[in-house]
């Protein structure tokens, strides 16, 4: 399902203003390839409310369109395929731009299909239960996966996306078979954290963006969160290595911005601007923080060779698991 919402443009003057006419004639269109609600659509609309802010005048509506399905690939598909003039952009995410490819080798593009123009932010992993659940704790939870394989299940959005992988890893780091519990896949991680608390899952690791607002409202426990040191937005909420497994310390999802491969310089040089800009505006910067990301800019060269990186460590994650 494709559903399209405006963004907000903002009215502030133009640090681009010359180089907007020359770049851009209509509005863009950013995908994000999850469901509406989950981490790579809350990013997807706040860099589209805050980046024309940045674009100079007259500046373009920058339009979120959620072009969901097949653990993000068809959204991402789509930008691989456009018209590389700078109308059309990717919100890319870490299953999508890097598990998939990493995992699958029937995924139909590759990192040479997009121009790379900006890493935006990062989400740490968080595995998180029903706040009425009788599980207190990590080891609680996998004591219970132990002593019942394939009762419970989780809550994920496709076989190649870190709400899946990082499960079959955290479960295969505590000793456990991979399959010990049963996926439901989802289009998102808004869609995984409704089944969590609808009860159609027992279960979910996710990204934090996607589960802060139901673990602040007393919804969800969160029983651990990836990263070398507690966050401060969860102070009560232990590290994976606090938790015992510390395997899980490096998982995290991110948010980047391309475009299809071939993209024009001048279109290259303005986009790659505008997200510098944007990544660098305090309203930006508090406003995904109140998302549960961590802000974290690296440019398009930076970004790219990322997630080169990323690929070849779901890579080696996936083989060891034995999966695909």
């Amino acid at each position: 399902m494709i559903t399209r919402r405006t963004a907000i443009v903002g009215s502030l003057a133009a640090p681009l203003a010359p180089a907007i006419a020359q770049v851009l004639d209509r509005p863009v269109t950013l995908v994000a390839p999850f469901s509406a609600g989950g981490a790579a659509d809350l990013a997807a609309r706040l860099f589209a409310a805050h980046a024309p802010r940045q674009m100079g005048q007259p500046a373009q509506p920058i339009i979120v369109e959620n072009r969901t399905g097949a653990s993000g690939s068809i959204g991402t598909q789509y930008v691989a395929r456009a018209r590389p003039d700078g109308h059309t952009l990717l919100l890319a995410r870490v299953g999508s731009s890097a598990i998939l490819p990493a995992t699958d080798p029937r995924t139909p593009y590759a990192v040479d299909d997009f121009t790379w123009l900006a890493l935006l932010d990062e989400n740490p992993f968080v595995v998180c239960v029903r706040a009425d659940a009788p599980w207190a704790s990590l080891p609680a939870l996998l004591d219970a996966i132990r002593a019942a394989p394939g009762t419970l299940n989780f809550a994920t959005s496709g076989p190649a996306t870190i709400l899946d992988l990082g499960i079959r890893h955290m479960l295969a780091s505590a000793g456990l078979p991979i399959d010990a519990a049963q996926a439901l896949p989802f289009r998102g991680g808004g869609e995984a954290l409704t089944a969590l608390l609808g009860g159609h899952a027992q279960f979910v690791g996710n990204n934090l963006g996607d589960m802060l607002g139901a673990i602040q409202q007393g919804q969800v426990r969160a029983l651990v969160v990836s990263g070398d040191a507690r966050l401060a937005s969860l102070p009560n909420v232990p590290t994976a290595a606090e938790a015992g497994l510390p395997a899980l310390t490096q998982l995290a999802g991110w948010n980047a911005l391309a475009a299809p491969a071939n993209l024009p310089e001048p279109v290259l040089e303005f986009w790659s601007r505008v997200a510098r800009a944007t990544a660098g505006a305090p309203e930006w910067l508090a406003a995904t923080r109140r998302t549960g990301s961590v802000p974290r800019f690296l440019d398009g060269p930076a970004m790219r060779a990322m997630v080169e990186a990323q690929i070849a460590l779901y890579r080696d994650l996936a083989r060891r698991l034995n999966l695909g």
